[in-house]
């Protein structure tokens, strides 16, 4: 029995019935008086100089408000979270098929369209660079100024000695894998509705479907040379992101805003299934080249890692994602001696940036992957090889960081995964199974992973929360983190229902809203339990105490005697002496204490050393274990996963039923990044730009999932709970990689792991041709 009323209790979603009954609003259902359609016409080439361009045609045209290039831009041309790089409207060049290079508002969306064909614009080709490798080599073409070389960014990760550690191996093994772009196929398109600037001075408004509001409220100031406490945004209900609704909402906010205030109406825009997959960027392909040295007994002495990652045409998040991946590249295991090295490549491809897992499905696939190999060279059972280099309480880190802040779970998730599916008792079920099947071969592959919590070394890591008790006792709250699917707005929910002792049903959370909102931040990185969830318990803490201290006098007792439940506020050694939390709060509003606070939490210092590549990255890690099922045809190569078992220790679960949630979810998309998924960039034209030919795992593809949840309550987190959104995809496409290893005897170092075209040389878009739509 849970020692919490709320929390570490499941709780129905206190968003779920507006969602299923459709009253909920999103981005593109919402309309405005006098509101008029936005379009952006984009370039024709990947690379390409442009010469001019005549939109006088299109102006004329019956319907057409405005037309508007870059040079009608007031502020800055151009915007990025970490490199302004990117640009609103492309000015003399574009470097990749999604720029922007005008604008038009029209009073329908079909005039704006139609305009959009009227615009001449004059390009001069450039020749183009489509693979990072090829980016770096001598004479290649230049994306940027500022990079003639085109490097975006480098990181480095340096412990030990790397030659020394080489010398003492017994086997030393190297391998190169390779992994894809990735479309994050949200449900809903990108949408944006901006209110122009009122003539007496109010401001900017715009409505969208965001994912990090303050960071895009910042790129629409600087865009139109406004100061931020005239720029309001507000976030509309959220059809997922999966952290692909940031830089491309910079974009459409910021060009919905400039052709609001350019016509003094409302301005529309909504993005088609193509105009996102086209313009959007997407998961970072990584080439990965590792390096172990490796003991007979099975010890890793040493590991050499060099990555080269495609950020595209612009740098966006790629400084921050591979940093993420240059910490997490040596796995969860004991290296005493490391050297790893990423870059992070300008190329004239789709931009790529964020996306759920920010650079550690990459580097998990690889080392995952790579860890079966080297025991299967000495061996060595590939659990046992594992558990003999796990981190542990008190081990050190590929960056130097001592891991003794936190219960190092690593060790225990993999050991209650294993136990769920008996594992060796289905390695040797599949093993006399493959003797006897020809046409069918079953495999059982395991991954593990260890995650930094919230940003770490990437910046300042701080949340704010609003908590406002109303006189009847109701209660309002707000965040500047935002709901987008993931379950923030109930885990606050318990959360201050746990601190005041109410029920849920008592508290309304307000949408998010710059102009009312505490800046928390971005919504990334696993951080909004363990971060705002922080600043939530700080707000309804203190309301506590002042409530609590009322009713200590009203009752008589001892404020630290009081306790409260179900709506009750009662003392711990005599319960019949008690108060309703209403009274409470009518007496406490009476004496004239204040019944709001704001909350704040800053997360725990971290610390890194870029020069040497060692600092403490995260204040705290979670840990994961991963077992897939497979079975394969052996003349085919069609692979179906039987069963999928994820395990993972998340500190504690404020509401277990979500965190089986985004184990399922997460399971889902690991399953369609090993398999199935890849946007197929060819010389930086996309080739697939809808779901006909993406293919994302549906409920056909997805098996049964039995997901674990391990508790070891962390210092730092809400009620000890930490993180599970992204930790839930890293690991499957390597476990299903290991899964189909064991089954064939075949190992697949590129993703999407197409087994059917190393059997049958049928290529992916080959058979995408051939099946169409049919079969899915």
């Amino acid at each position: 029995m849970s020692q919490f009323r709320s929390v570490n209790h499941p709780v129905r979603r206190v968003d779920a019935y507006e969602k299923v009954t459709g009253r909920a609003k999103y981005a593109a259902d919402l309309r405005f008086d006098g509101m008029v359609w936005g379009k952006v016409l984009r370039s024709r080439y990947p690379h390409a100089r442009i010469r001019s361009i005549n939109a006088e045609k299109a102006r004329s045209l019956p319907g057409v408000l405005a037309v508007l290039t870059a040079q009608d831009v007031p502020g800055a041309k151009t915007f990025g979270i970490v490199v302004p790089n990117q640009y609103l409207l492309a000015d003399d060049r574009v470097r990749y098929l999604g720029d922007g290079v005008a604008l038009v508002a029209a009073e329908t969306e079909s005039i704006a369209q139609a305009a959009l064909a009227l615009i001449e614009v004059e390009y001069e080709e450039l020749p183009g660079v489509f693979d990072p490798l090829a980016a770096l080599e001598k004479g290649a073409p230049t994306l940027h100024a500022e990079a003639p070389d085109n490097l975006a960014v480098h990181h480095h990760v340096q412990k030990g000695d790397l030659a020394a550690g080489m010398a003492e191996a017994d086997l030393v093994l190297e391998r190169e894998y390779r992994t894809q772009f990735i479309e994050h196929a949200y449900i809903e398109p990108e949408a944006v509705l901006a209110l122009p600037t009122h003539p007496f001075g109010h401001y900017l408004t715009i409505y969208g479907s965001f994912q990090n509001i303050y960071n895009i409220r910042r790129s629409v100031a600087k865009v139109l040379a406004l100061p931020l406490n005239r720029v309001r945004l507000v976030q509309a209900t959220l059809g997922g992101s999966f952290g692909g609704k940031d830089e491309v909402m910079h974009a459409m906010a910021g060009r919905a805003a400039l052709l609001a205030q350019a016509t003094g109406r409302p301005v529309k825009m909504v993005n088609s299934r193509e105009e996102s997959i086209l313009e959007s960027y997407k998961r970072h392909p990584y080439i990965l080249r590792y390096q172990a040295g490796v003991k007979k007994d099975g010890t890793i002495s040493a590991m050499k890692i060099e990555v080269y990652a495609d950020a595209g045409a612009y740098a966006s998040m790629t400084p921050f994602v591979t940093w993420r991946s240059v910490v997490q590249a040596t796995g969860p295991y004991q290296v005493p001696h490391v050297r790893t090295d990423i870059y992070g490549v300008y190329t004239n491809n789709t931009y790529t940036g964020a996306m759920r897992g920010f650079g550690s499905p990459q580097v998990c696939f690889a080392n995952e992957s790579f860890m079966d190999e080297i025991a299967l060279e000495l061996g060595m059972d590939p659990i046992e090889f594992r558990m003999k280099n796990a981190l542990v309480d008190g081990s050190v880190t590929a960056t130097g960081q001592v891991l003794n802040r936190h219960r190092v779970s690593l060790k225990e998730v993999l050991s209650q995964a294993l136990e769920a599916v008996q594992y060796q008792d289905k390695v040797r079920e599949y093993r006399r199974f493959n003797e006897t099947n020809a046409e069918k071969k079953r495999g059982i592959g395991v991954a593990v992973s260890y995650r930094g919590v919230s940003l770490g070394g990437e910046g300042t890591d701080a949340a704010g929360a609003y908590v406002s008790v109303q006189q009847d006792g109701s209660v309002i709250i707000h965040s500047g983190l935002v709901e987008m699917g993931q379950g923030l707005r109930t885990i606050y929910t318990q959360i201050v229902a746990e601190e005041l002792g109410i029920s849920a049903d008592r508290i309304v959370f307000l949408d998010t809203d710059t102009s009312v909102n505490l800046d928390s931040g971005p919504t990334v990185a696993s951080r909004s339990t363990i971060m705002g969830g922080s600043a939530m318990k700080d707000a309804a803490g203190r309301l506590r105490l002042t409530i609590h201290g009322v009713a200590a006098d009203k009752l008589e007792v001892a404020q630290d005697d009081l306790t409260g439940e179900a709506g009750i506020i009662y003392s711990r050694n005599n319960p019949e002496k008690k108060i309703t939390f209403e009274e409470a709060v009518r007496h406490t509003a009476l004496r004239g204490l204040r019944l709001t606070e704001l909350g704040w939490y800053q997360g725990p210092k971290v610390s890194w050393d870029e020069e040497h590549g060692q600092g403490d990255a995260y204040f705290t890690y979670v840990y994961a274990a991963n077992v897939a099922e497979v079975e394969v045809d052996a003349e085919t190569g069609q692979v179906e996963v039987l069963r999928f078992t994820a395990a993972h220790d998340v500190g504690r679960a404020i509401n277990p039923e979500n965190v089986r949630g985004q184990i399922y979810g997460g399971v889902a998309m690991a399953l369609g990044y090993g398999l199935l998924e890849e946007v197929e960039m060819d010389k930086g034209v996309t080739r697939n730009l809808n779901f006909d030919e993406y293919f994302v795992a549906t409920t056909m593809d997805v098996p049964d999932i039995q997901a674990i949840i391990v508790e070891n309550p962390d210092e730092f987190g809400p009620y000890g709970a930490k993180s599970v959104g992204e930790p839930t995809l890293e690991i499957g496409a390597p476990a299903i990689a290991n899964a189909i290893a064991f089954a064939t005897g075949k190992r697949l170092r590129e993703l999407p792991m197409d087994l059917e075209r190393v059997l049958l040389g049928h290529s992916l878009r080959e058979r995408r041709t051939k099946r169409g739509s049919v079969e899915r």
